[in-house]
This record gives C-alpha cells, sequence and structure tokens, in this order.
C-alpha cells in the first residue's frame, strides 16, 4: 500500500494518469525534492538519534573539526592564497558548516582570514535553517558553541541556489552523503527469445490505485550508453544507475579553477558495485532509523538512497578535465588526519563524548568502513598525498 504524504502522492498518481509511466529516477525526484513535499525541499529529513539516520555530522563536532585540518592543509598546499573558498553542497541545517568555521578560527587565523564558504542550497527553507544555524539563532547542538558566545560568520558565507550560479573558484568543493540521494534508474535483467539477457528499465506505473512497478525498454540514450559498460548478469538481476551524480561531477570541475573536490559517501567500485551476488541492487528506503520495504511507503516521509558507483564518478572526473587523487574508507582517513595535521590540538581537551563520537566515524562496524572519501584535483602541484589519504 502507498503511504507517507497524501498531497504529494496524488500528485504523482496525476502526473502517471496523464503522462503514463514514469521513470524510477522521475519518482525518486519528486519523493526527494519536489519543491513543496518532497523529504528534503520541504525540511521534514530528520538526522540523529530522533530522525531517520545518523550521519558524520550527527555525531557531533569532530568531524568538522577533521575536516577543518584537512582544509586548512590545502589551503596551505595552494600557497596560502589570500581568497580560499570552500564549497559545501548538501549543507542540511548547517551543522557541518559552523564546526568547520569555528575550528578554523580557533586552530588556524591565518586560514580564517583567508576563507570565504559558500553553500550550494537550492531550497530557501534549508537556507533560512543554515542562516540560522550560523548566525547563532538555532538551538546549539550538545558540544558546539552556545549562542552567547557564537560570532555570527554572516561576513564569511555566500549562498548559491545551483552549481551554475557559482562563480570560478580556486579551493575545495566538498559534500557529505550528497551523492547517494540523487536520483537513480532501476534497470533489471531479463532473459531474450535468444536465451542471453538484456536490461529493461523499472518505471513506476498505477495498478488501481496504488504503485507498481513496470519493466519497459530502455529508450534514455544517455541510460542506453552507459549500460555499455556494465557486465552482463542473470534474469532478475536489479540494480541503479546513476546519470544525475554523472553530470554533478562534470558542472563541478568546470567551476574549479584550482583545487580539490572532496566526496564523502557510500559507494564501491564498478566491479564491486555490479558483483553476481549484488543481486537486489543498493537501493534502501529508511524512516525513524528502519529499513521499509518498498519505496512505495512513506513517500516524501522516508529517505531514498543508493551506493554511489566510484568508477564511473572517476571517468566522468577525468573526462572533465579532474584528476583522481586518492580514494579510502572514512577510518583510514580520519586517522591520516589524526596521525598527521590533527594529532597536536585534537588531544588537548578531549572529553569521554567526544572519544565515543571518535569511535562511532572510525569503527569499521559504523561509519569507519562503509563510507568512502575521495579526492579529485586541477592544477595542483605533484606532491605527496594528503593527510587524510597517507594510509589509504
Amino acid at each position: 500500500m502507498s503511504t507517507g504524504n497524501r498531497a504529494l502522492i496524488e500528485l504523482i498518481r496525476a502526473e502517471i494518469e496523464a503522462r503514463g509511466p514514469q521513470s524510477f529516477a522521475w519518482f525518486m525526484q519528486q519523493a526527494l525534492y519536489h519543491p513543496e513535499h518532497g523529504y528534503y525541499s520541504s525540511g521534514r529529513c530528520a538526522i540523529g538519534r530522533r530522525g531517520d539516520y545518523f550521519t558524520n555530522v550527527s555525531v557531533g563536532p569532530i568531524f568538522g573539526q577533521l575536516l577543518a585540518a584537512q582544509f586548512a592543509e590545502i589551503w596551505e598546499r595552494l600557497g596560502k592564497i589570500d581568497n580560499f573558498v570552500l564549497v559545501e553542497q548538501g549543507a542540511h541545517d548547517g551543522d557541518l558548516a559552523r564546526d568547520v568555521l569555528q575550528s578554523t578560527r580557533k586552530r588556524w587565523p591565518d586560514f580564517f582570514a583567508a576563507l570565504r564558504y559558500r553553500i550550494i542550497e537550492p531550497f530557501p527553507i534549508l537556507q533560512e535553517r543554515q542562516r540560522q544555524t550560523l548566525e547563532g539563532r538555532a538551538l546549539s547542538r550538545p558540544g558546539t558553541t552556545r549562542r552567547s558566545s557564537l560570532q555570527s560568520f554572516r561576513d564569511r558565507i555566500e549562498w548559491c541556489a545551483s552549481i551554475d550560479a557559482l562563480e570560478p573558484f580556486t579551493g575545495v568543493h566538498f559534500s557529505n552523503e550528497l551523492l547517494d540521494a540523487a536520483p537513480v534508474h532501476l534497470i533489471v535483467s531479463v532473459k531474450t527469445k535468444t536465451g542471453s539477457t538484456d536490461w529493461l528499465e523499472k518505471f513506476v506505473t498505477l495498478n488501481g490505485d496504488e504503485f507498481a512497478f513496470l519493466h519497459q525498454p530502455i529508450d534514455n540514450r544517455k541510460l542506453r550508453d552507459h549500460l555499455q559498460k556494465l557486465p552482463a548478469r542473470p534474469a532478475s538481476y536489479q540494480t541503479e544507475v546513476n546519470l544525475v551524480a554523472l553530470d554533478w561531477i562534470g558542472n563541478v570541475a568546470r567551476k574549479l579553477a584550482r583545487g580539490y573536490v572532496i566526496i564523502v559517501d557510500y559507494g564501491y567500485p564498478r566491479d564491486e558495485f555490479y558483483a553476481p551476488n549484488r543481486s537486489a541492487g543498493t537501493l534502501q528506503v529508511r524512516a525513524q532509523h528502519r529499513l521499509l520495504a518498498s519505496p512505495f511507503e512513506q513517500i516524501g516521509h522516508a529517505d531514498i538512497t543508493a551506493h554511489v558507483e566510484w568508477t564511473s564518478i572517476a571517468e566522468r572526473a577525468e573526462a572533465s578535465g579532474l584528476q583522481v587523487k586518492s580514494s579510502t574508507d572514512q577510518h583510514h582517513f580520519i586517522t591520516g588526519i589524526l596521525s598527521d595535521v590533527a594529532h597536536a590540538f585534537l588531544w588537548e581537551d578531549v572529553d569521554a563524548k567526544t572519544k565515543r563520537a571518535l569511535q562511532t566515524l572510525l569503527h569499521p562496524e559504523m561509519l569507519g568502513r562503509g563510507l568512502q572519501v575521495v579526492a579529485l584535483a586541477k592544477n595542483v602541484d605533484p606532491a605527496p598525498p594528503l593527510a587524510g589519504f597517507k594510509f589509504g
């Protein structure tokens, strides 16, 4: 049974009735990003213990403090330039931006003086939440500075509605669990009359009043071209293709004049992503820390994600003028930062809560091994790996 936001369900149903079955990528776009009713765009998305899922940021400010150390090293590598731009995309409530800026101001004042923070945020409700957080008007998260002592970062930050609206920059584009929430195409392998297999796309249709899947031939040219890279798989094998992420990396590369793109997300290289044993794909639907059985449950009230296929990202990045510098899991990324650029300050006054947060970030059965960190670069001098990738 289809459940969730009734207004959104009716809008989706009306579109299918008027125009016929729609791709799952279109359905996922509506469920997550419909301007009024989408899970993210409406501001309904909740992160943390009382929300739908955990992220690096929800465990406390330590993740932002570690990133600040990595960004400071990059600033030094780029020659301590006067106008270093840090672009964050997928900033949610602005907690990570606050954590990075607070740590930078405290630990690296010269870097802070050169830093300009840009948040790419298309949704007004999230822009307002980010402003409240960064101006000290939001309730402080445990472990962060209280409103009474939080100096506004207003003069450091600008918002852009899209990458296209961003001026070319030198610095870093950073995202944390952004690409796994991009709308994906669902495909399924089926047996042909000749006994071989071919790919069909899973569309969303109506079965009475309920949503259902319908397998259809693939008429999307970009999707057809991409399928040439996939291995043949037995009938009933289902998986995802993320074309949005490929366009995204091309757009980021176009805006980055010099510096790095750092991506943190769940994913696999192509051979693992399409491994024979991963026959049901990686799509997940999650609400209140529970996995739901179908994307047609809690529509507009639940998160929908699919892991990132890193090989295609790397190929598109290189075709767009970026270099694939390094990749590792989060455990080794944080270990490298701790052993190098963050070791001295981190242990000055570490309390038990910070130690628990760090364990969550590092532990292989928590966030340490599932999350991957990828560094792409443009017009940077050959050098030893960044601190976060020294053990990668």
